[in-house]
């Protein structure tokens, strides 16, 4: 039996040393010197400071929606403005239809007026709080920079949350109603 004092010893005849002791398996170093002449010359191709290196990344942070400069002088979001947008968000559920969130975003955002301040960059700068779960989250992972204008984000709203094939879907069943002989119209409809 082998002791730990034994397994050190000159006369242990092992085929390959690193397996039989595990605390020795990094033991193994180069014969050859080391030596500055013969290793490559090392280039600095990005000459950052370590501050500059450790800050964390900025970009790819843009907003989807790009809101036109503003001209207008003290101009402002009002938190009451921004709480009433919020007091019906739009959460993108199946049950939610964005034809009517789209037409109450309109009604709210029409009443509020600057001199020298279009109505659509209102709009584009107030519709991110109008927005919750998984709304929210598809105007997070929209491209930055690609919602330019009030209808640009309108049509891609409908078109994401209203798609061409659920008014397809819906216009089919609108032309399949049928009314049996002894149903009043509200019962078939029912």
């Amino acid at each position: 039996m082998p002791t730990r004092s034994s397994s050190n010893l000159v006369g242990n005849s092992s085929s390959n040393p690193t397996t039989t002791n595990p605390k020795h398996r990094n033991r193994r170093r180069s014969k050859q010197p080391f030596s500055l002449e013969e290793s490559p010359a090392v280039t600095m191709a990005d000459q950052r400071t370590m501050a500059e290196l450790l800050c964390a990344p900025t970009e790819g942070y843009a907003e989807a929606i790009v809101v036109p400069p503003i001209l207008a002088e003290h101009f402002e979001l009002k938190h009451s403005l921004i709480n009433m947008m919020t007091s019906d968000q739009f959460f993108g559920l199946e049950k939610d239809n964005p034809h009517d969130h789209i037409r109450w975003f309109n009604k709210i955002s029409s009443t509020i007026k600057y001199k020298d301040l279009p109505n659509s960059a209102i709009k584009l700068m107030l519709f991110p709080f109008y927005l919750a779960g998984t709304a929210c989250r598809w105007l997070e992972k929209e491209p930055p920079r690609s919602i330019l204008t009030w209808e640009d984000l309108v049509s891609k709203f409908i078109n994401e949350f209203f798609p061409p094939s659920r008014t397809t879907n819906l216009r089919n069943e609108i032309s399949k109603f049928q009314q049996k002989f002894d149903e009043s119209f509200h019962e078939a409809w029912d």
